[in-house]
């Protein structure tokens, strides 16, 4: 039996109708404010070529919510599979033009297969989020599908990693979704997401409030800490999921695409002694650092605009990928307050269930003081940093470069926290508190019978430093692996790690 010209016909003319479903003008709209089309989208992250479908012709009937005669191309939403460079990723795109991209049943089923999918064959998930929330026709069906999408974000987590790209609208329960998910990337311009807006607010409570204080990206990156990238456009978002894949294994059971071909250079870097202040109460600039310990000088930083005085991301260190967790001296001293840990705890859980080794850069005065950190449960927020750091299995390299105070000693990685080697540099102090608050508490009655308090409060205070708070005094017990010159540094890590990966 052959298939007839009508046949064939007809199969193009539907294809044609579902895969065209924006007009140019409408096209051209989106293009002009920085958008794509749901399917341009996927077609812009996949080698081109790769794309195959899921459930194109998949739609809910229409005619049970009283649209009889309305078509709904692809139920919302586009589906599939595709390579991004040599690994398969599984992604889906909400269509806006589609009622609004809003979610009932049918479109929960083609985006849990597509999950599912992802989870059996152990492939990263991307989600393009560009929806109007729970399509109302569909009652409690629309809910029950956003349930099962929640439960396989939930099963996918940690197993493979799950992007979020919030592209348009993600509103009420559907911006549990992305909560859900390892990475979140959103527009600057056209998304907003929220669990209740500016309308409801007001009512509810009666506070004014605008979009971008409750929904903007700006908001979620720096403030709320939703959003891990704010990128300019569709496009920039697009480019940013592929930057991220890139240091990413397709699963936990695979190790991330080092390139351990790539040779040591064992030649020492006398810049970065260079980076030192004079002073030890100027602060150091942790950025300058870390670009000169990874490969090209590439960070790519995650949360950047978030609890700023630490910075975490992941970079290439001799080919080998590795999770960088610093403080930033510049930002409130570098010293860990409550967001600063959860960002922390967040970022190496995620390194340990994707095999990245962690690379911690240590200029920490301690934890942050004051009554609202008490009130608002700095200990329960930095338990989590001790907790994450002590149950990772992957390969940890701690370098002290000069403060390590307190339990912020312990909460950056320490021996004691099962670092496979730590490194620390001579100008490296390590204490229970710093040196001049230790020589106020422990020489009182000296500095209260001295003539001149300033000189004999400087001497003691070198004394402290050159007894109890050198980098030597900590190796002389074997809490240091070694006190290293910091030219050595990146080659010194970059050997440890080809040992350490084993």
């Amino acid at each position: 039996m052959t298939i007839s010209t009508e046949a064939m016909n007809r199969l193009r003319e539907r294809r044609d109708r579902i895969t065209q479903n924006i007009s140019p003008e409408k096209l051209a709209e989106l293009h002009a404010r920085g958008s794509l089309s749901a399917r341009e989208r996927v077609n812009t992250l996949f080698v081109a070529g790769s794309f195959q479908e899921l459930g194109m012709h998949a739609h809910h009937n229409a005619v049970t919510f009283g649209m009889t005669g309305r078509e709904l191309p692809t139920d919302g939403v586009i589906t599939g599979t595709g390579y991004v460079g040599g690994m398969q990723v599984a992604a889906f795109s909400q269509d806006f033009q589609v009622l609004a991209g809003t979610m009932g049943k049918m479109q929960a089923r083609k985006i849990v297969r597509l999950m599912r999918h992802a989870l059996r064959v152990g492939v990263p998930m991307v989600a393009f989020k560009d929806s109007g929330g729970a399509r109302i026709q569909e009652g409690v069906d629309a809910l029950s599908g956003y349930g099962d999408v929640f439960y396989y974000n939930v099963m996918l987590s940690g197993v493979v990693p799950q992007i979020a790209v919030i592209v348009g609208p993600c509103a009420g329960g559907a911006a549990y979704s992305p909560a859900l998910m390892d990475f979140v990337i959103m527009t600057r311009r056209n998304a907003y997401m929220f669990l209740t807006g500016p309308e409801v607010i007001k009512a509810v409570t009666g506070r004014s409030a605008s979009m971008d204080e409750v929904g903007s990206a700006e908001m979620h990156a720096s403030v709320s800490g939703n959003v891990h990238f704010v990128a300019e456009d569709d496009g920039h978002a697009i480019a940013l999921v592929k930057s991220l894949l890139s240091y990413l294994p397709s699963n936990n059971t695979e190790d991330p695409p080092h390139d351990l071909s790539m040779p040591i250079d064992e030649m020492a870097d006398p810049g970065m002694i260079d980076l030192v202040p004079a002073d030890s109460s100027e602060p150091l600039d942790m950025q300058l650092v870390i670009r000169r310990l990874v490969d090209r000088g590439e960070l790519l930083e995650v949360h950047a605009a978030f609890a700023r005085n630490v910075i975490v991301g992941f970079a290439r260190i001799s080919g080998a990928v590795v999770g960088v967790v610093a403080n930033q001296p510049m930002v409130m001293a570098g010293a860990l307050d409550m967001n600063a840990a959860d960002k922390i705890a967040r970022f190496v859980r995620t390194c340990n269930v994707f095999n990245i080794p962690l690379i911690t850069l240590v200029d920490v005065p301690g934890f942050l003081p004051g009554v609202e950190e008490e009130r608002g449960g700095i200990i329960r927020h930095g338990a989590k940093m001790l907790h994450a750091f002590a149950s990772c299995t992957v390969p940890k390299l701690t370098v002290i470069l000069r403060k390590a105070y307190g339990g912020s000693y312990l909460a950056m990685c320490s021996q004691e926290m099962r670092a496979d080697m730590v490194y620390a540099w001579p100008s490296a102090e390590i204490a229970v508190m710093g040196a001049e608050a230790a020589v106020k508490i422990l020489y009182r009655k000296e500095l209260s019978q001295a003539t001149d308090r300033r000189a004999k409060a400087a001497e003691l205070t070198q004394q402290y430093r050159d007894e109890f708070a050198s980098p030597y005094a900590a190796a002389s017990n074997f809490y240091l692996t070694d006190v290293i010159d910091p030219a050595d540094t990146r080659w010194m890590l970059a050997l440890a790690l080809r040992k350490t990966l084993g």
